[in-house]
């Protein structure tokens, strides 16, 4: 008696394939094409680039972006900037003997109501005392609220991964200390503003 085989599906084939590009602000490139079983299932999907995959400047691979999906125009889908962060190997690669890292992590609200948790890093060349940490933390929390309550929403999370709000820290706190290196090592976006477009609400969860 033969036994009646079973047909296989090739799931692959049955996925369609999306073209995912970064917000304007970022650019507008495509970053990435990635496969769905339907257009639900592309909705509120985090995307992972690097710095590198924007600008194609190699010494900014270190630099991990997410993007998440907010709406679909047929196979090519918009994204908004949901974090972005060093990597492991970058952040390690900073720390030396005798010197002192300075961490600092601030809530903001940027103009237009976006609020975002920011981590800044900082590495002294020398030993500092506790004095002058405390010093340096605070130009860091003074300056990103500046920034965030005069910059909208696209504005400061181009400054942050760019560089140039640390850039604007660095220049201030190397009064206090001398510093090796200075950075925005990690963002993230936390909730949007409530007049924010209905269907992007809609169909976002951000989660905190």
């Amino acid at each position: 008696m033969s036994r009646r085989r079973r047909r296989v599906q090739d799931k692959w084939r049955m996925k369609e394939w999306y073209d995912i590009s970064s917000p304007a602000y970022f650019g507008g490139k495509m970053i990435a094409s990635v496969p769905a079983s339907s257009a639900e299932n592309m909705i509120g999907r985090t995307i992972e680039a690097t710095l590198y995959d924007i600008t194609g400047d190699f010494s900014q691979q270190h630099v991990k972006l997410y993007f998440q999906v907010t709406r679909l125009k047929g196979t090519d889908a918009d994204t908004v900037f949901k974090g972005h962060e060093y990597t492991g190997d970058y952040l390690r690669s900073l720390v030396r003997r005798g010197n002192t890292r300075i961490d600092c992590i601030v809530k903001l609200t940027t103009k237009g109501g976006y609020n975002l948790r920011v981590s800044v890093v900082a590495f002294s060349v020398l030993r500092v005392r506790k004095s002058q940490i405390l010093s340096v933390r605070k130009i860091m929390r003074r300056i990103l609220h500046e920034k965030a309550e005069t910059l909208f929403f696209d504005q400061f999370v181009q400054e942050a991964v760019l560089g140039k709000i640390a850039s604007d820290i660095y220049n201030e706190a190397k009064k206090i200390i001398p510093l090796r290196h200075t950075g925005i090592r990690k963002s993230k976006l936390l909730s949007y503003p409530t007049e924010v477009d209905a269907d992007v609400a809609a169909e976002v969860e951000v989660t905190a």
